[in-house]
């Protein structure tokens, strides 16, 4: 793997850009895309879909090599000026090696999605230095993705406009908090995906600030695995700071009796806690419903009095 090198910013897009819906991971909804074209057309943006967006191969968007095909077609159009993944779900890590990096060198342009994204995301970044946008997808319904969701993807691909992300008290993770001001590149995305790029395609870690969230389906004892797995890795040395969004699924979470009364903030302070940097969390940012644009790959900064992360645009 290449080395991280110094942040590349995309151009910011303008009225008449092309921009791609490309499925990497699981097949969308044809009606969920259909809303996402409408809204980034609205915007002046003229929308293409991938040619195999809608294919399905198990529980994913077609073949390996198709899925792959179309984020390189979209990679090595130069008229193409961003690229917007349909949906989350499985199957982008299985095409984190095919893809063609030297087409993003020469043309770099952002990425935006989440979930299963992550991959995609770390792979970018660890071998471009791109930088790139945790977003909404063009398949979230109205009621997932809300006026304030399409506004702030809108904001962070077409103006060069800093983003700052708030601590939210009524999120679960607000109340892990280790005090503390932070400096640094802001990577990661689902926690889930960054534990499984570990000893594979996991950029080094020194010198960032970690995005953490997680998605439902998954235990109490799967997050400590996860967070104790990067930490035994190495993966975490030289870290500058942790930012917590949401762990859905644990909002009710107050402690098993059958797992000796821990619940998931009791596993957050344990481990969090022995890293030694500044922590922030309650960032309402992640699998719940109407989620901000995050950029990444870029330089942020976390102050846990003000619960406030600031991070530089992922355009230019």
């Amino acid at each position: 793997m290449d080395s991280p090198r110094q942040t590349v910013r995309s151009p910011r897009l303008h009225p008449g850009d092309r921009v791609r819906v490309v499925s990497p991971a699981s097949p969308p909804t044809r009606d969920g895309v259909a809303h996402g074209v409408e809204l980034l057309t609205s915007w002046g943006l003229r929308v293409e879909v991938g040619e195999h967006a809608f294919d399905r191969w198990g529980y994913m968007a077609g073949r390996d090599q198709d899925r792959a095909a179309d984020l390189n077609a979209a990679f090595r159009d130069p008229g193409v000026r961003a690229v917007l993944a349909s949906r989350g779900g499985k199957g982008a890590y299985r095409i984190v090696d095919d893809l063609d990096f030297d087409a993003l060198r020469r043309n770099p342009k952002p990425l935006v999605g989440f979930s299963d994204i992550t991959h995609l995301h770390l792979a970018l970044w660890a071998h471009c230095g791109l930088a790139s946008l945790h977003g909404p997808f063009p398949d979230g319904s109205r009621e997932r993705c809300g006026p304030a969701s399409a506004t702030a993807l809108r904001h962070a691909l077409t103006t060069t406009a800093p983003v700052t992300l708030h601590r939210d008290p009524t999120e679960p993770t607000a109340s892990i908090t280790f005090g503390g001001t932070a400096v640094g590149v802001l990577v990661g995305g689902n926690l889930d995906a960054i534990r499984t790029e570990t000893g594979a395609g996991l950029p080094a870690l020194d010198g960032t600030i970690l995005f953490l969230e997680h998605q439902r389906g998954t235990g109490l004892g799967e997050v400590d695995r996860a967070l104790t797995q990067l930490a035994r890795s190495g993966a975490l040395n030289g870290l500058r700071g942790v930012v917590l969004g949401q762990f859905l699924g644990f909002e009710r979470d107050t402690g098993d009796p059958t797992l000796g009364g821990w619940g998931i903030l009791d596993v957050l302070r344990d481990r969090l806690g022995r890293l030694g940097v500044p922590v922030l969390g309650g960032v309402p940012a992640g699998h719940g419903p109407h989620p901000p644009t995050i950029p990444l790959g870029t330089e942020a900064a976390l102050d846990t009095a003000a619960g406030t992360l600031t991070i530089r645009a992922a355009v230019t």
